[in-house]
């Protein structure tokens, strides 16, 4: 299952799994709009879902019809689609569709069949990571083990990963076009960020956590976590262009040192930092009850 976008099967053996389905929904707060009991998406949603352009999800359903169509996509016309006109009357973020005469939709079913399929969307990507994660840790319940990644639970958690996942390209970039050279850049800074927030470094966050090498430790994070990493990652991209553009040159590390220290005190930063640590805190104690239990 690591390659949802190259297998088929390993596509539809998630797919068709109703009570992982079930989990994933419960678990992604994907939106859409509810009719006949079940959450439907137009094209502009999936297409704002997922940031990518309509007519690449019109390539995706041309190329892949046969599937999609089992997995819930379909055309309405006719009295269904007046109906489901009716129900999106009041949606201000769905497109007039008045004068259409059918309108292709998508099942939650349908939303993650094209998650799994779309290769130029990053929010396709942590998607799929997403789906991965809910559905190991159902099959480590139905096993009788715990679940890692309760964080994801909260509805709140994958928006705020989507913000920090193009806050943190942000940063990587900023970086790359800001500093001089660095071999181990990205590792130190990182390091920087988790201090100030967590007052440990990204090992010893995994290290308490009790995480292991190949888990990524911003997946376990909750949404007020990964909101005070966006923020402090955003804000320090802006100061450095804006320090960069000032000197006239790209800065050096001790001058993104003293921009980070300046970071850290920012008031407006420091209640996202202080709620960072309090769902840390709370995460540590959450997973120390569990090993007890255990």
């Amino acid at each position: 299952m690591k390659d949802l976008t190259q297998s088929d099967i390993s596509r539809q053996n998630i797919l068709n799994n109703g009570y992982a389905l079930e989990q994933i929904e419960a678990n992604l707060s994907l939106g859409g709009t509810y009719w006949n009991d079940e959450a439907i998406f137009t094209k502009t949603q999936v297409a704002e879902l997922l940031d990518i352009d309509e007519r690449t999800i019109d390539r995706y359903i041309e190329s892949n019809n046969e599937e999609l169509t089992k997995n819930g996509y379909r055309i309405l016309r006719g009295p269904e689609l007046r109906e489901f006109k009716q129900v999106l009357v009041n949606d201000m973020n769905v497109v007039d569709i008045a004068k259409v005469p059918s309108l292709g939709v998508f099942s939650f079913r349908t939303v993650l069949n094209i998650a799994m399929l779309v290769t130029e969307s990053p929010k396709a990507k942590i998607i799929r990571s997403k789906i991965l994660d809910i559905v190991i840790d159902v099959m480590k319940q139905k096993s009788g083990g715990h679940t890692k990644y309760i964080n994801q639970r909260d509805e709140a958690y994958l928006p705020s990963a989507y913000k920090e996942y193009s806050y943190r390209e942000e940063f990587t970039n900023a970086l790359d076009d800001y500093l001089e050279a660095d071999q181990w850049k990205y590792g130190k800074y990182t390091n920087a960020i988790y201090q100030i927030i967590f007052l440990e470094n990204a090992a010893e966050y995994k290290k308490v956590l009790n995480l292991s090498k190949k888990d990524k430790a911003r997946d376990t994070m909750y949404a007020e976590v990964l909101n005070a990493i966006a923020s402090f990652e955003h804000g320090l991209s802006v100061e450095m262009k804006q320090e960069s553009e000032r000197l006239g040159r790209k800065l050096t590390a001790r001058e993104l040192d003293a921009l980070i220290i300046k970071a850290s005190k920012n008031p407006y930063l420091e209640p996202h930092i202080h709620d960072a640590r309090a769902k840390w805190q709370a995460e540590i104690c959450a997973l120390e009850m569990r090993c007890t239990k255990s």
